[in-house]
């Protein structure tokens, strides 16, 4: 059945991109690279300071850069920057056991020594966007020293009972038989997905399609983002484990319980500047999801931002990357925030 779905899903994305809403993305050079990841430099990168984009793992990163006129990285370019992507991989067998640790001190980690390294020594601020944000989030409560500062775009901190109707209906339905695979297909995670939300994985977005029929620009930006909800990404299963049991489900995170390696981290353990973004007309990384472990960090440190969503963004979820509003309002803001960080 997932074989079928997995066909079906590529057959879609080769229709999309032959009708031109395929990905078109600012050019780039590898300049580092491990087993389950590669770290990317992009051309016409300003002398100001670096800035390192943590993709979620879950698809393709170039929502990060899904259009010419509605582009993080090309804003970031704009803006002087010099900007770097943090690339996830396709696992392979060998790498099947990867988990937590793996994907946050050990990959971002060497990602941030790369950067250092080739910025000249320069500290450089990391962004991350939903469970990119949250690996972004352990990482720096790790090893806060190494950044100049932290941005997180709807990106889940807190996991307790009732944090989002989300988290309580994804644990709900979490299938024992995870523990039996090595990968997991990105096809089983997007099911999952829809299981525990499907309001928001399925209605939702055929209502925003309505809703973006009588605007060509919302439009084209819907069906650019249907084409990357198909560019699905396997996980080692140890780390589907791990994010499911230790955050989802243990909230260990938001609680300082969350061990990694051989330190306990938590809200307390991240000393270093944060800004913090919610959508409000976001189910899935509601306030909820976020100002529990905000509030909990050592004061003066968090800075919460809050922005409205809109429509022809496919799911609110992703409206902060993509959405018109976002780039014309919210944007500006993180920007002179991160300025404003010495």
């Amino acid at each position: 059945m997932l074989a079928l779905s997995d066909t079906v899903r590529q057959m879609q994305g080769r229709a999309l991109d032959l009708w031109g809403f395929g990905p078109s993305e600012c050019r780039y050079r590898v300049v580092a690279s491990g087993k389950i990841w590669r770290l990317r430099e992009y051309a016409d990168s300003g002398a100001g300071p670096p800035l390192l984009i943590v993709a979620a793992p879950i698809k393709r990163p170039y929502i990060w850069d899904i259009a010419p006129t509605m582009s993080v990285v090309r804003l970031c370019l704009q803006r002087r920057f010099r900007v770097y992507l943090l690339e996830w991989t396709t696992p392979s067998y060998e790498e099947r056991n990867a988990g937590l640790a793996d994907y946050t001190v050990r990959s971002i980690g060497r990602a941030v020594a790369a950067v250092l390294s080739e910025a000249g020594g320069a500290r450089p601020f990391v962004i991350g966007h939903s469970l990119g944000g949250t690996f972004a989030a352990i990482f720096a409560a790790f090893n806060p020293a190494s950044l100049r500062g932290l941005v997180l775009l709807s990106a889940p901190l807190s996991f307790a009972p009732g944090s989002s109707a989300f988290r309580d209906a994804l644990v709900a339905i979490t299938p024992p038989m995870l523990a039996a695979t090595n990968i997991v297909p990105g096809s089983l995670l997007s099911l999952l997905s829809a299981a525990a939300a499907p309001e928001t994985f399925l209605w939702s977005r055929l209502v925003d399609a309505g809703l973006s029929l009588s605007d060509s620009s919302a439009l084209e930006m819907h069906l650019r983002i249907e084409r990357w909800t198909l560019d699905e990404f396997p996980l080692p299963v140890r780390l589907v484990h791990e994010v499911l049991w230790w955050l989802y489900r243990e909230d260990r995170l938001c609680a300082g319980t969350l061990r990694i390696d051989d330190n306990i981290v938590g809200p307390q353990s991240l000393h270093c500047p944060t800004l913090a973004v919610v959508n409000t007309a976001d189910a899935i990384v509601p306030a909820s999801s976020i100002a529990p472990f905000t509030d909990r960090m050592l004061p003066g440190y968090a800075h919460l931002i809050e922005y409205p969503g809109e429509i022809g963004v496919g799911l609110q979820h992703l409206a902060v990357l993509v959405g018109r509003r976002a780039h014309a309002s919210l944007w500006p803001k993180i920007v002179t925030w991160l300025h404003a960080q010495k």
